[in-house]
């Protein structure tokens, strides 16, 4: 492969050190599916984007050091913002196709919007390793991709100290939410069967936190903090079959991989 650009994006933030950290690899080609693994197992962030040219879209997909991903919002933002400032792509509108199908960000002000596939939470059966490692007993619990545990306060979101062995039994990951007091609606992210106890900021999982407060509040604009140390803003939208995830991107590093001809 020789020598890959490699960029790192803090995105949902307006500052460095906050928001959700993202490696970003711009590719002309896939490599083999086991060394992108290896390359996001080195990089050791929750994510590292690889995309490719299609005409003038591009072909998208995320790893955790672990797994590859169905869908990662952070992620996919991180890479539209290097598309943007780095690659000289002149539209508002970048088209990724992936995994969970085509996926587009806009472009507005320093804004950068996911359009993402609506994911409802419904009815599911609980298993007992859910609760035990979440160590409070949720007010609701449903599941959409993922858990979706839902609680009265912020302050019982914030307060959650996970077993994370226990969560990592689960053939899931957990999202906790409650409303918000300076905001329409909080939540955490737990991911250990992905390779990562806490993420800081998760887009994928305001596919469904976004229609379960939308429908709960009666309204389709919403403003969501996600309580992670890091913490992250997100700008919402209820549409229907899609909603809308938008927040700011800095970029805090751009170079180069080094990869030998001889790796496998």
């Amino acid at each position: 492969m020789g020598r890959i650009p490699y960029f790192v994006v803090d995105a949902f933030a307006n500052k460095l050190f906050r928001g959700n950290p993202a490696g970003v690899c711009p590719l002309d080609k896939w490599p083999d599916d086991a060394l992108m693994q290896d390359i996001a197992a080195e990089n050791n962030l929750a994510e590292t984007a690889f995309f490719i040219p299609r005409g003038n879209d591009y072909e998208l997909r995320w790893f955790t050091p672990t797994i590859e991903m169905d869908l990662c919002g952070h992620a996919t933002l991180a890479s539209a913002f290097i598309v943007f400032s780095e690659l000289g792509f002149r539209g508002e509108t970048v088209h990724f196709h992936s995994k969970s199908g085509r996926l587009s960000v806009s472009r507005t002000g320093d804004v950068l919007t996911l359009d993402f596939p609506s994911r409802p939470p419904g009815p599911c059966t609980v298993p007992d390793a859910l609760v035990k490692g979440l160590g409070k007993q949720p007010a609701e619990i449903l599941k959409a991709r993922d858990y979706f545990c839902i609680f009265a306060e912020a302050e019982d979101v914030r307060a959650l100290r996970p077993d994370f062995n226990v969560l990592g039994t689960l053939d899931e990951k957990v999202i906790v939410t409650a409303p918000g007091a300076d905001c329409d609606f909080v939540s955490r992210f737990f991911a250990p069967t992905a390779g990562v106890n806490e993420d800081p900021v998760t887009g994928s999982a305001h596919c469904t936190l976004i229609p379960y407060w939308s429908k709960r509040l009666g309204k389709t604009k919403l403003f969501a903090r996600q309580l992670s140390k890091r913490c992250g803003e997100l700008f919402c939208e209820d549409a229907g079959e899609r909603v809308r995830i938008g927040g700011n991107a800095v970029l805090y590093s751009r170079g180069e991989l080094e990869i030998n001809e001889g790796v496998k």
